[in-house]
C-alpha cells in the first residue's frame, strides 16, 4: 500500500521530496529508495537510532506492554550497511529524536511522507514538522493507525486531523491522507 501510494504521487508528478519518520533498520526505506531510483526526488529518513522513546498515557494499552523505551534500537551504521548490501545509494539520514528536529531539517517541499513513530508524541511531532511543507497533491501515510498495541498513533492522527481537516481513509493498519486529491 505504501509503495502504491508513492507510485501515484510519482505518476501525478507531485512536486517535492519524500520523508520517512521512523526508519528503524531501513526495510521500508530500501523499497522507497528503489522506487525513486529513476527520479530526481530525494529520500530523507529520520530516526533516533536509539529505539523507542518513553510512552505517554495516550500510548498505554494492555495489548502493547512489550513496547518500552529503548526497544527497537538499531545503529545508524547498521542502517547504512543494509543500504550498502542492497547496492543502493544512501538517503539523507537525520539522526535525532523527532522532538529535536526543526523545520530546517526537512526538505522545503514534501510530496510524500511516511510516518512510523509508533507513539502519540512521535506521530504528533512528525505531523507538526511535515504538514507545513506538504504540497497540494501530497500524500501522508501513518503506520499503526489501527494497531491495538500502539493506540497513540491513532489518537495523534485523529487529534491532528480535527485541527487540520483533510480527507483520509484507513486501510490495514495505515491511515492515508491525501491533500488536494481524492
Amino acid at each position: 500500500m505504501i509503495l502504491h501510494e508513492l507510485e501515484a504521487v510519482l505518476a501525478d508528478d507531485i512536486e517535492g521530496d519524500i520523508v520517512e519518520f521512523g526508519c528503524y533498520s531501513g526495510t521500508t526505506s530500501l523499497f522507497l529508495k528503489r522506487l525513486l531510483a529513476n527520479t530526481r526526488k530525494q529520500l530523507h529518513v529520520y530516526d533516533s537510532f536509539a529505539g523507542l522513546p518513553t510512552k505517554t498515557d495516550a500510548d498505554l494499552s494492555p495489548a502493547g506492554e512489550q513496547f518500552k523505551a529503548g526497544e527497537l534500537s538499531i545503529s545508524k551504521t547498521q542502517f547504512i550497511t543494509n543500504f550498502k548490501k542492497a547496492g543502493l545509494p544512501l538517503p539523507t539520514i537525520h539522526k535525532a529524536w523527532f522532538s529535536d528536529l526543526t523545520p530546517a531539517d526537512l526538505p522545503e517541499k514534501i510530496a510524500f511522507a511516511f510516518l512510523d513513530g509508533d507513539f502519540y508524541e512521535s506521530i504528533w511531532q512528525s505531523l507538526a514538522l511535515a504538514w507545513p511543507r506538504l504540497v497540494p497533491g501530497a500524500t501522508v501515510i501513518i503506520d499503526d493507525y489501527q494497531s491495538e498495541t500502539l493506540p497513540g498513533a491513532r489518537k495523534a492522527v485523529d487529534a491532528w486531523l480535527k485541527l487540520h481537516p483533510a480527507p483520509y481513509r484507513h486501510q490495514a493498519s495505515l491511515a492515508i491522507v491525501h491533500l488536494g486529491r481524492p
